[in-house]
């Protein structure tokens, strides 16, 4: 058994919000290691839906354009009656872009290919994941954590300063830490399954049986690649057969057809479905992230998003602490994500509830856009806001034109790893500049100009005020000129001091 020096963090689990935390940590410059038990990426596309917030989050970091390259958006829905008749409909339900919203779609990317891109982001920045690697235990004390690990070459112990479990619902961290998993089986057992078939086209997402737990059963096109996602209900106990040979059967019983064959299987799962939430998030220097901290149904797409979003609320703070910030920022981690969790939990599971009635239309609840952090010890609001934006809200996007004259957006300005501070019609800077904050001034004599009104519409500020907008993209203070010493305070408690 070999001992390796101090890294600052390990990751157990190298999917969507392991590789969202490494892809966080690498880019502000954060020592750590990611490790996966699988010996080879996971090849299913059980998450395949990319909603709106997550496609901001993706922009920020680097990877959503290929990540609309290689997916598609959702195709309509075909409901098939049993005289063989049908009706077509929307599955979601998306407005128009906005200049505060500028995604407004959910994209449908299957697991694997956004997994994919993340990877190469990742290698961009001069990581990779660690395959065959399996943590087998770890202690911690006062000041890191003692991991072993075993892999292709042996085992190994390892010092780090914190430990994250991204390592799924069955999760070795989070039972090593004995913290409770509580909430409920939702008494339906269900396959998914990617094929190669015959017999349907690709244009729509088939629907057969829908409503009835005995004979329900969709078929989907895969945007990005020539499969079908097949998923429906199964009994709840007994063998399942997922072959090729299995899956044609089960087709061709629930929708009374014989002209449509499954010719080959690249990956299917029978599973049942749980909603479940993690006691808690943290437990001294280890915390738990994605399915490792909640499970639900997939219902509404929200599993891999909302995976995806505890990394990306994380990694900023554990860059923040590595620097020397209070240990305070590290506690918001479960302060803020943990209600969200919550919430999706109840979501997802009303929306099981609706599938079982053979509804299926989705619409903003889903795309994650109304998520905030209002009740956050890091929301700060100098004088008390009654109305509009607020601090803990995500920070919308607004066109602007710079002063140069080239037209740029507000996503641009928050764009990497810095914290993000405008000032609106201020007359001077608030605070001398530091690292890790880029200061704007908006208006006459400032830096960016709100040309249509855009910026004004969507903050809702007066002039002179401050909006410190967090590196995750979410508003953490808004602070009138008269109360410009409350910048100063807050930004000391999150390690930017002067």
């Amino acid at each position: 058994m070999t001992e390796n020096s101090t890294v600052d963090v390990l990751i157990s689990g190298a999917g969507a919000a392991g590789l969202t935390l490494a892809i966080e940590l690498a880019r502000r410059g954060v020592s750590f290691r990611l490790i996966e038990k699988l010996n080879d990426p996971f090849r299913g596309s059980r998450g395949k839906g990319i909603q709106p917030r997550s496609q901001e989050v993706f922009e920020d970091l680097g990877i959503l354009d290929r990540i609309v390259a290689l997916g598609g958006i959702y195709p309509r829905q075909r409901e098939y009656r049993d005289d063989g008749n049908f009706s077509e409909s929307d599955a979601v339900v998306g407005g128009e872009p906005t200049p505060a919203e500028p995604y407004h779609l959910p994209l449908m990317v299957p697991q694997f290919l956004t997994e994919g891109v993340m990877r190469e982001r990742l290698l961009e920045l001069g990581h990779r994941p660690e395959f065959a690697s399996e943590l087998i235990g770890f202690e911690q004390d006062e000041t890191g954590v003692t991991a072993r690990l075993k892999g292709i070459s042996g085992e190994e112990t390892i010092r780090v300063r914190w430990l994250v479990g991204a390592d799924g619902g069955r999760s070795f961290v989070r039972h090593a830490l004995d913290i409770g998993f509580p909430g409920k089986t939702l008494g339906v057992r269900a396959i998914v399954a990617d094929v190669i078939l015959t017999g349907l086209d690709r244009d729509v997402w088939h629907r057969f049986g829908d409503g009835d737990m005995q004979r329900q059963v969709a078929i989907c096109p895969l945007a990005g690649t020539d499969l079908f996602q097949i998923q429906g209900p199964i009994p709840l106990e007994g063998e399942v057969d997922l072959s090729a040979a299995g899956l044609t059967a089960l087709v061709k019983e629930r929708t009374g057809r014989d002209d449509i064959e499954v010719h080959s299987v690249s990956w299917a799962s029978a599973f049942h479905m749980n909603a479940r939430l993690a006691d808690r998030y943290r437990l001294g220097r280890v915390f738990l992230v994605g399915d490792a901290a909640h499970t639900h149904p997939p219902t509404g797409g929200q599993g891999l998003n909302t995976s995806v979003q505890d990394a990306y609320n994380l990694g900023w703070k554990l860059a923040a602490a590595a620097a020397g910030a209070p240990d305070a920022l590290l506690d918001s981690y479960e302060e803020e994500r943990r209600p969200v969790a919550a919430a999706m939990l109840g979501l997802a599971t009303n929306l099981l509830d609706a599938l079982k009635r053979g509804e299926m239309r989705r619409g903003r609840e889903v795309h994650q856009l109304d998520i905030g952090y209002p009740s956050s010890s890091f929301a700060v609001e100098k004088p008390e806001r009654r109305g509009g934006l607020l601090a803990g809200d995500r920070a919308p996007d607004a066109p602007l034109r710079g002063v140069g004259g080239q037209t740029t957006r507000l996503f641009e300005l928050f764009k990497g790893a810095h914290w993000t501070l405008l000032g609106y019609e201020v007359e001077q800077a608030a605070m001398p500049p530091r690292p890790g904050l880029h200061i704007h001034r908006i208006g006459r004599r400032g830096d960016v100009i709100d040309e249509g009104g855009h910026f004004h519409d969507a903050y809702g500020l007066a002039s002179g005020d401050w909006v410190l907008v967090r590196p995750d993209g979410y508003v953490g203070a808004i602070i009138a000129s008269a109360h410009a010493w409350a910048l100063e305070a807050y930004l000391a408690n999150v390690g930017l001091a002067a």
